[in-house]
């Protein structure tokens, strides 16, 4: 199973598109704190987000407690900052892969890029473009990841695939 990992996410509705992702490809969501929002129940049906319910949310009062608790060994950072592309052959998703987004103003922890460099990849944009938003950042590495282990546990076609009956 895909594991997406935001650290310190600030914007709601990114990670409420996040979450969306996740609900419909049975990733799990990892939210490192602090947050900058709310995800009470009350928030959550309040936003209107009909869909959470289908996502797999684990909550972490910082990295040092993810690493304690879940030991994830194979894991991507993605960061504007890093020196491949996520589509060098060298970048291998697997099963059970994690994926680290950071804070939609700062990115991650420098401290944290460059004590897994080599695990630091980027989706190519424009030398002028700062960055993509991070909702659809997430998006691209995670069907990417899912690509690459074969789609697990997701749908192979649509209804157009099937014979209607007149």
């Amino acid at each position: 199973m895909l594991n997406i990992v935001l650290v310190e996410p600030e914007i709601p509705q990114n990670t409420g598109n996040i979450a969306r992702t996740c609900a419909a490809t049975g990733a799990r969501l990892h939210l490192v704190e602090p947050l900058g929002f709310d995800i009470s129940e009350k928030a959550v049906r309040r936003a209107g987000l009909d869909y959470w319910h289908l996502v797999d949310l684990h909550v972490y009062s910082g990295l040092d407690d993810l690493f304690s608790r879940c030991r994830p060994e194979d894991f991507w950072l993605a960061t504007a900052k890093a020196p491949r592309s996520y589509t060098d052959p060298s970048v291998t998703f697997r099963d059970d892969c994690w994926l680290f987004f950071g804070k939609e103003t700062k990115g991650l922890p420098e401290d944290f890029r460059e004590k897994h460099r080599e695990r630091c990849i980027r989706i190519p944009i424009r030398a002028e473009a700062r960055c993509l938003n991070l909702s659809n950042s997430v998006a691209i590495l995670a069907y990417e990841a899912l690509r690459q282990t074969g789609f697990p546990g997701l749908r192979e076609a649509g209804e157009m695939a099937y014979p209607t009956s007149e």
